[in-house]
């Protein structure tokens, strides 16, 4: 891949099928190959943007998007949410792009990525990139996300009160983010405080409800993948372990599987610098590769 000019971002809305509109960002509009980037839950397209970016960089097309109910996406009336909706957006995203696309899709959008590739439609993904998740997950990862995105329903007063929260559940990193970084994550209500971007009908819905019912049909999806596939998870993950790692290894077998050690469940964040060279790698083994 050669390096050319940074890319513009396009920033559009696509119509899913039930009329809920999600907010996408496209760069390098006419590279290749075309990468779907689809994030976890509670998290919005913002997650992907040093590695979007770097890739449109070497001519790529970079597509990302605010699942339904996150970010500046549109919420369900009623706050009926359900799996099959995240599914039928993510098809009808990716046959909207102009070539079968790889899709990067890091916990839910790894997910939805499965089912998509294993059940839905085989030919639909060139490739696939699992970030940090597997069909069977660690209960308890899943519940420390769930208990951070459910701590604060009143919102906070201000920029550095949530700043604060963030850092305390991410101790890890160095520094704490700033009001620019946070703006995109944070919507100000009538009341004039700061709330999460997502819905919080997301919280109570079957994606969180019944999760775990639905890893017998994601084992079974994940079985039947047959384009090439990278799992890319972080070496101090609380939500996948070296167990379901070699659970998703058996039923995939075909599988490459890359740990970056000093990442936890959120890869991007905490090691986007060999994130981004590893999909970049794995990008290079497809041309001319061999799909399986």
């Amino acid at each position: 891949m050669v390096t050319i000019a940074p890319a513009a971002v396009s920033s559009h809305s696509y119509a899913a099928a039930d009329g809920v509109r999600l907010a996408v960002d496209v760069r390098q509009p006419d590279g290749r190959p075309a990468l779907l980037f689809a994030h976890g839950f509670g998290q919005t397209r913002h997650a992907w943007t040093a590695t979007a970016a770097a890739l449109a960089g070497e001519g790529l097309r970079c597509v990302t998007f605010d699942s339904r109910g996150h970010g500046e996406s549109g919420r369900v009336p009623g706050g009926d949410y359900h799996m099959e909706q995240f599914v039928a957006d993510l098809v009808g995203l990716a046959r909207s792009q102009p070539e079968p696309p790889v899709l990067v899709g890091a916990s839910m959008g790894g997910l939805l990525g499965l089912v998509v590739a294993g059940e839905i439609d085989p030919g639909l993904f060139r490739a696939l990139v699992l970030v940090d998740i597997t069909p069977r997950w660690e209960t308890a990862g899943v519940e420390r996300i769930l208990a951070f995105m459910q701590a604060h329903p009143d919102g906070f007063t201000d920029y550095a009160e949530a700043a604060e929260q963030i850092a305390a559940y991410l101790p890890h990193r160095a520094g704490r983010k700033s009001e620019d970084q946070l703006r995109p994550l944070l919507r100000e209500g009538a009341d004039g405080r700061l709330r999460w971007h997502w819905d919080p009908a997301l919280l109570g819905g079957d994606l969180v409800r019944e999760a775990e019912r639905y890893q017998p049909r994601l084992m079974s999806a994940a079985a039947n993948v047959r384009v090439p596939l990278l799992l890319l998870s972080g070496g101090r993950s609380d939500v996948v372990s070296r167990d379901t790692v070699d659970e998703f290894l058996r039923l995939a077998p075909h599988a490459e599987h890359v740990e970056l050690p000093r990442a936890t469940h959120m890869v991007a964040g905490d090691a986007n610098d060999a994130f981004t060279r590893e999909i970049a790698r794995f990008l290079r083994t497809l041309d001319g590769g061999a799909t399986h």
